[in-house]
């Protein structure tokens, strides 16, 4: 009798595949033999998964998305009930991959980053992605500060960049985690802000 697979299963662990090969030799590295190799399935197991590696590497994409927007959404232990400002503070620290055990996963989403600036079908998704998030932070912005009106946008494009930009430092090693978490929550207390 047939073994029965799960599709979607494998179909994440050959994500988490090309997130490791991502994380150690960037996207131009992942190859499917190595990604069959690390998630322990044959080559064919992964062409019956993705027809291309363009789709592999889109469901890649959309995996770490997926991983970023749960912890985003979920409230720390800590404060279950949070104010807007701070479900604000949380979700930018989160977006901003600042957290122990981030970095392979901030090199990761920045690899994606790179590629789509080169690849449209990339892009697409990964806009769709910063979509979701500005949405987010708009409403928390609006939530916390009810006299922002038209600007929270404004201020929810300027926070995602700033966590974006402070992701980039602390990769590069021009500022440390703790630096780049002191600056996010800085702008978050600043002068007009939430």
């Amino acid at each position: 009798m047939p073994r029965q697979v799960d599709h979607e299963s494998r179909r994440r662990r050959i994500a988490e595949a090309v997130c490791r090969l991502a994380d150690e030799r960037g996207l131009e590295g992942v190859t499917l033999r190595d990604v069959a190799d690390r998630a322990q399935v044959s080559a064919g197991a992964v062409q019956r998964c993705f027809r291309t590696k363009d789709e592999m590497l889109r469901f890649a994409l959309g995996y770490v998305g997926e991983r970023i927007t749960a912890r985003v959404r979920t409230p720390p232990a800590a404060d279950p009930a949070p104010t807007a400002a701070a479900a604000l503070a949380h979700a930018a620290t989160e977006v901003a991959l600042l957290g122990e055990g981030q970095r392979s996963e901030a090199r990761v989403w920045l690899a994606f980053v790179a590629q789509a600036a080169v690849d449209e079908r990339l892009a697409g998704p990964l806009n769709a992605d910063y979509a979701a998030l500005e949405g987010l932070f708009t409403r928390l912005i609006a939530e916390a500060s009810p006299t922002a009106g038209p600007d929270a946008v404004r201020a929810a494009r300027t926070l995602l960049a700033l966590a974006d930009g402070l992701t980039t430092h602390v990769l590069v090693g021009r500022l440390t985690a703790p630096e780049a978490r002191a600056i996010l929550h800085a702008h978050l207390a600043g002068p007009g802000r939430v």
